[in-house]
């Protein structure tokens, strides 16, 4: 079979050729993503036997996991907090700063409290606004300071704002927006 160079357990950035950046180019992914495909594809080594397609399909579905990682900003992080020796370990590392778990009671007695989509709304935007604050000082510190720790918090934080962007989704719909 005449698959890439790499080791199939090269890590996601290395295995498509990328910097080990947060801030990466999504059609450069997507890209590499089928030049991988178009090289590993089992129906590409479809007469070289069934050795060599199992071989095929581990590549293929190798370069489909990097790729579904490398693509979501949240798995793409964790990846990155990983390699810096910072695993994020969100089920057993769940300590925050007192400041952003007040301001997660805060979301939650608002939400309590909103009756209306206009106060939905409202809070979406302010949830938004935080969540492009917090990518910000994501990409901060793995691209810029490369502090695993750092990264790993923020990431904690993003995971919660994503869960609660996705509740306040659920209470829009709820309310007919």
């Amino acid at each position: 079979m005449n698959k890439p160079a790499l080791r199939i357990d090269a890590d996601d950035f290395e295995l498509f050729g990328l910097p080990r950046r947060f801030a990466l180019d999504r059609a450069e992914v997507d890209a590499r993503w089928k030049a991988l495909q178009a090289e590993v594809h089992p129906d590409r080594h479809a007469a070289a036997g069934a050795a060599a397609q199992r071989v095929a399909l581990q590549w293929a579905t190798r370069v489909n996991e990097a790729h579904r990682r490398l693509r979501d900003p949240l798995q793409r992080a964790a990846e990155l907090c990983e390699l810096l020796g910072a695993p994020v370990d969100a089920q057993r590392n769940t300590a925050m700063p007192a400041s952003f778990l007040m301001q997660q009671m805060a979301w939650r007695e608002a939400l309590d409290e909103a009756g209306d989509p206009a106060a939905v709304e409202a809070l979406v935007d302010e949830v938004h606004a935080e969540r492009r604050a917090r990518f910000a000082a994501l990409e901060e510190a793995l691209d810029t300071r490369a502090d695993g720790p750092a990264a790993a918090a923020e990431l904690r934080a993003l995971m919660f704002i994503e869960r609660f962007g996705e509740e306040l989704e659920r209470r829009l719909d709820a309310l007919g927006q």
